[in-house]
């Protein structure tokens, strides 16, 4: 009346198997997310944290060379941004086109009078010679070195001014003659702003 198991049959769990999840149960938990267990910062805060907060200095002292610092700073941004000719930073005698067109042309060429001070250091030394001091030749020397000086300045002005008038009609040229003679007896490497031009350079 009871028939026995085979041994070769599988024992059945007590038992059943939990079900599978379904697929809207399966889209719930996805949906869900951890919660962060703190509200979120509003944008105030964050942007309030992530700036640095100004310590001021506890002393006089430690204020002044703050402030010399920065001021420092702030001078040598300026100079070399002179030094490159940025018009902002250059002081108001040397802003401008007309300006900047002289100084192109005066560094584009090479002049005696840009090496007048080798001239002047030659007559120093021939004043200290005896069989000179009397002499009409130091005298001569001077008179030749100022000619020489004052025709190469005239000359210069003379054709910056045209240029300007050429390319920057109604710009004021006043003053740029001089401002291209006193250019010209410059060092080239002490001058600024800085030559952006090679001698020999068309303009």
């Amino acid at each position: 009346m009871f028939r026995r198991r085979s041994a070769d049959a599988p024992e059945l769990p007590d038992q059943a198997p939990e079900s599978s999840p379904t697929a809207d149960e399966t889209a719930e938990r996805a949906s869900t997310t951890q919660g962060k267990g703190r509200p979120t910062p509003k944008r105030s805060e964050a942007e309030r944290r992530r700036r640095q907060p100004y310590t001021a200095p506890a002393d006089r002292k430690a204020a002044s060379q703050q402030s010399r610092d920065r001021d420092r700073a702030t001078r040598g941004r300026r100079m070399e941004a002179m030094r490159r000719g940025e018009n902002w930073a250059l002081p108001r005698k040397d802003q401008g086109p007309v300006r900047a067109l002289a100084r192109d042309y005066v560094d584009s060429r090479r002049s005696i009078s840009e090496y007048y001070m080798f001239g002047v250091l030659v007559l120093l030394v021939l004043v200290f010679i005896p069989s000179l001091r009397k002499s009409p030749v130091i005298d001569y020397a001077v008179l030749l070195l100022l000619v020489v000086i004052v025709v190469e300045s005239v000359i210069t002005g003379g054709r910056v001014i045209k240029l300007a008038n050429q390319r920057f009609p109604g710009e004021s040229t006043r003053g740029v003659r001089m401002y291209a003679a006193f250019r010209g007896t410059q060092f080239r490497r002490l001058r600024v702003p800085a030559p952006r031009v090679k001698p020999g350079d068309k303009i």
